[in-house]
């Protein structure tokens, strides 16, 4: 029975002595107040009393930076919210750092990204806050990864979640951004009213422009016609007209009995003996 009271206590020291630190853990091992060694997942015995564990989630995890309210460049209330995430590193130093060189690493990752976010919107138009949230996001960033590094801590990524106006800001936000964009719906439609009457007018020069050419071709057509019946005149019946003029003339007169002397070997000779058969009978008719 003597052993077995002195067992029991053994067993119950023994027990309460066992830490399993999990795949997603460190720890930290502290014998009377000093630091002992490091704890890498799996099962862990620590003297109860006398030495101490702290372990340390080392998976990304992430804080949020409650809403605050910021005077901008302007003068413009504005309330802005951002997340961290943020992880520490699976190595000795690190989480020896997030333990022993940093007092509650969450909390101050929180103020700390609080108090860059004012110093970063403090210098900016709500305008440009709005419009320029990738640089505020980087900014932030680049602070916290550069004032976290003896933490044992990863910045991942920062998040700016909104940056919201007064609500009489806001309104008045609305109706600008309402009147650009009717600005600009007008402006495109103008532009495509220009578009479309371009279009007809091109279409009418060039309906114009085809007419014009059917007029000019059709005129050197005619022309062209013109000057092949003129030469077609000139060349079969200029002289024949000429000498039926004469017969003409010279038939009146031998209806009048007149003399004519016609030179020898003139075209008329030719023409009256070929015609001598012709003229009379004519006469004979007019006569009937």
């Amino acid at each position: 029975m003597s052993y077995l009271y002195l067992i029991i206590p053994i067993v119950i020291i023994f027990m309460i002595g066992i830490k399993i630190v999990r795949p997603t853990q460190r720890g930290l091992i502290e014998r009377l107040g000093k630091y002992h060694h490091y704890a890498n997942p799996g099962f862990h015995w620590i003297i109860p009393f006398i030495d101490r564990i702290f372990v340390v989630n080392v998976t990304e995890q992430m804080v949020n930076a409650d809403p605050q309210e910021i005077i901008t460049n302007d003068n413009l209330n504005a309330s802005v919210d951002a997340q961290v995430y943020f992880r520490v590193k699976a190595n000795e130093e690190s989480v020896k750092g997030s333990i022993y060189n940093v007092n509650n690493f969450q909390w101050q990752i929180v103020n700390l990204a609080r108090t860059t976010l004012r110093n970063i919107i403090g210098t900016l138009t709500l305008k440009s806050a709005n419009s320029e949230r990738g640089k505020i996001n980087s900014e932030l960033y680049k602070t916290l990864h550069n004032e976290t590094q003896s933490w044992g801590i990863e910045i991942v990524r920062t998040e700016l979640k909104e940056i919201d106006p007064p609500r009489d800001v806001q309104e008045t936000m609305n109706k600008v951004v309402k009147a650009e964009n009717e600005k600009i719906a007008a402006i495109d439609s103008a532009t495509a009213a220009e578009t479309v009457a371009d279009g007809i007018k091109r279409a009418k020069i060039k309906e114009a422009e085809g007419y014009k050419q059917s007029k000019i071709l059709h005129a050197e057509g005619e022309a062209e016609a013109i000057k092949l019946v003129n030469e077609a005149a000139d060349k079969y019946f200029t002289g024949n007209a000429q000498l039926l003029r004469k017969l003409e003339a010279l038939e009146t007169s031998l209806e009048n009995n007149a003399k004519i002397v016609v030179p020898t070997g003139s075209d008329l000779v030719n023409i009256i003996g070929e015609m001598a058969g012709v003229i009379p009978l004519l006469k004979k008719k007019k006569e009937d």
